[in-house]
């Protein structure tokens, strides 16, 4: 019995301590407004000293106001960031926010953000959502409305496509990071630089080195400002 209690001690504890480095580490003051300009390099950005901070470092003006140019994207949308590097006072706070315009039959791609889950919501259009599990690779999908609400867990695999062939669609998006990260799939195995072995790519897509770099050649777009 006393070994079976001491096993689940140390299960609660581990879940306890993966759950604690899950998401950005929690502020120690009221707030840790990030210095760009410190040669200090840590895991964010180091502090602001406080008697020079004021009410602009925690604002920014009309940033999500107006609908974004989505014509010259390739993939059909447009991303707006709010993260710590247009917020310094985000900086130890944990959460950013953006903006996705969709345009007609526009998608924000499959990708992932490795420090945030996210949580969207549709302000106007309809969108098609969804996201991947890991082992095994399962689909959770939806297709949303005006006001509706969807959550993509950390890290994984997720796209947002809107269905409709006349009409934009937009989304705000908020994220459990200063700074959650993007990947986008296509342009992190297509276009990183230098490439990605065409000998690996094919093998692992199952494809001729041909098709790999044709792939490899394309414009890969990114469409977060």
């Amino acid at each position: 019995m006393a070994s079976s209690t001491c096993f689940l001690l140390v299960v609660v504890l581990a879940l306890i301590t993966s759950q604690a480095i899950a998401s950005d580490p929690s502020p120690l003051q009221d707030f840790c407004v990030a210095d760009k300009y410190s040669p200090v390099r840590v895991n964010g950005f180091a502090c602001k000293d406080p008697m020079a901070v004021n009410a602009d470092d925690f604002f920014k003006a009309a940033m999500l106001d107006k609908p974004r140019n989505t014509m010259m994207s390739k993939v059909g949308s447009n991303v707006t960031l709010i993260n710590v590097m247009q917020i310094p006072g985000l900086n130890t706070l944990g959460i950013s926010l953006a903006r996705i315009d969709y345009a007609p039959l526009g998608q924000n791609p499959p990708h992932t953000h490795p420090r945030a889950t996210e949580i969207l919501t549709v302000l106007e259009g309809t969108l098609y959502v969804g996201f991947v599990t890991s082992n095994p690779n399962k689909l959770f999908a939806k297709v949303l409305n005006k006001g509706d609400v969807f959550v993509f867990p950390q890290g994984l695999i997720h796209f947002q496509f809107n269905p409709i062939y006349d009409k934009p669609a937009v989304a705000i998006a908020a994220l459990s990071s200063q700074n959650p990260g993007a990947i986008t799939i296509a342009n992190a195995v297509f276009g990183s630089k230098p490439p990605i072995s065409d000998d690996v790519l094919a093998k692992a897509f199952q494809v001729e080195k041909r098709t790999i770099d044709w792939l490899q050649a394309q414009f890969w777009e990114n469409n977060h400002n």
